[in-house]
């Protein structure tokens, strides 16, 4: 009796089956979710120790901050989405606001959380959602394709497929590598299965390279269960005090324009491959999605995190049937698990991932049949979108010049009337961002 009536809470609090879905697709997904994000839990610490941040404490905060993220999108959203600090922001946290700009990490926690409370302000008003909903379609498909494209150079990077070159700036990697095959592997193995419809291909293929990534002796085993260092040296340490000074205006501003537009692309995209977005334009639950996703920041920074966003890497979870938020409360669990299980969770090898950021790369770019490929004005900020985003291997950089180049072109041609005021707010924020910032 219990397992029925579970399932039936569940199905009624989630909307699984309104949502053509079920517990048991859900829990993979939001496994699936997680291991291609686990990434996160041991990079992050890495890159915000080099700030002066206690390796220990980064490492618990990373693990929390992400499961109270992923629980309250999850929640009170009901998306299948998972969050955590985003990659890049903490780059720019502690390289360059930390390391260039001379600020202490405190002072940085600070400016993440200022720039957190804007950004929960700006979703409460529904500003946000208004600026999103604004967004003509052939650049909703564009940024969805784009963010594809995106996670498609970060998979062939991870994997070893793609490698920096001096001559061409990128070549093909070595194939006689195995950590190459195996994530050629994965992916061969993740399009097959899905294609033959096996119930949760994607975790099936990763969990199936990483055992023969440690028959191989590629991968380590370090153990299970571990206790977790103390969160003391970064809980509530932020000095929002010290953030308030003119110099950190800019930063701030950095840290609230990257997070938003890369946020935006992120959930336009999960929107669309989550079957969340009805036939006239209306995106389900987006006010509470951004709400969520907004409030994560202000939410991480409180224990230590850079700023807290929407992952893109949802997209496998999705792949695997993910609808809803019971994927994104099982992601959070999982994180929150890591805190002991960090060991365990640290096994799964770059390489299986990187298969699995393929194939989903590849399913994102299905947007493109759907630009509008005859009219010019359309097309031509469309490719500017999901071109330049991997090329300036930064989302939001490719949003902006996609819509600089859509408003330009509309205005040049006489076309005004499609142009919305939001549009042009849009545009003078990306202009002033790369004029200023």
């Amino acid at each position: 009796m219990n397992e029925p009536q579970t399932g039936g809470l569940l199905d009624r609090f989630f909307k699984l089956s309104a949502h053509k879905t079920n517990v048991r697709t859900e829990l993979i997904a939001g496994m699936t979710t997680f291991v291609t994000m686990a990434y996160i839990i041991f990079v992050n610490p890495n890159i915000m120790a080099d700030a002066g941040i206690d390796h220990g404490a980064a490492f618990v905060a990373t693990c929390i901050g992400a499961a109270l993220a992923c629980f309250l999108m999850g929640l009170y959203a009901n998306w299948p989405v998972g969050l955590a600090p985003g990659m890049g922001l903490n780059a720019f946290f502690t390289y360059t606001v930390v390391g260039d700009m001379g600020y202490n990490w405190e002072i940085a926690l600070g400016a993440v959380f200022l720039s957190g409370v804007l950004f929960v302000i700006l979703s409460f008003w529904h500003i946000r959602e208004w600026l999103l909903n604004s967004i003509p379609s052939s650049l909703r498909f564009a940024m969805g394709a784009g963010v594809g494209l995106f996670l498609g150079i970060i998979g062939l990077k991870t994997a070893g497929i793609v490698v920096d070159s001096p001559a061409t700036l990128i070549t093909m990697g070595s194939f006689t590598e195995p950590s190459v095959l195996l994530a050629a592997l994965c992916f061969l193995m993740i399009a097959v299965l899905s294609h033959r419809r096996v119930f949760g291909a994607v975790l099936i293929s990763i969990l199936t390279v990483t055992l023969i990534g440690w028959g191989l002796g590629l991968v380590e085993y370090h153990g299970i269960v571990s206790m977790p260092p103390s969160l003391a040296p970064t809980f509530l340490a932020m000095d929002i005090v010290g953030a308030f000074d003119v110099a950190m205006i800019s930063v701030i501003l950095a840290f609230l324009f990257v997070n938003m537009f890369d946020t935006a692309g992120t959930l336009m995209a999960v929107a669309h491959r989550a079957n969340l977005i009805r036939e006239d334009g209306y995106i389900e639950n987006m006010s509470k999605a951004l709400k969520a996703d907004s409030s994560s920041s202000v939410i991480g920074s409180l224990v230590g995190c850079p700023p807290v966003t929407s992952y893109v890497e949802s997209a496998s979870g999705i792949a695997a049937g993910g609808r809803t938020g019971l994927t994104a409360v099982t992601v959070g669990v999982l994180f929150a698990a890591a805190v002991f299980l960090a060991p365990l969770a640290g096994m799964i090898p770059a390489y299986a991932t990187a298969g699995a950021l393929i194939y989903v790369a590849m399913l994102m770019m299905g947007g493109l049949s759907q630009i509008e490929w005859e009219d010019q004005t359309d097309m031509i900020p469309a490719i500017v979108t999901v071109v330049m985003m991997p090329l300036t291997f930064s989302i939001a950089n490719g949003i902006a010049l996609g819509f600089v180049t859509y408003t330009v072109m509309k205005v040049c041609t006489g076309q005004q009337s499609k142009i919305s005021a939001a549009m042009y707010v849009l545009c003078a924020i990306f202009v002033a961002k790369f004029i200023f910032l």
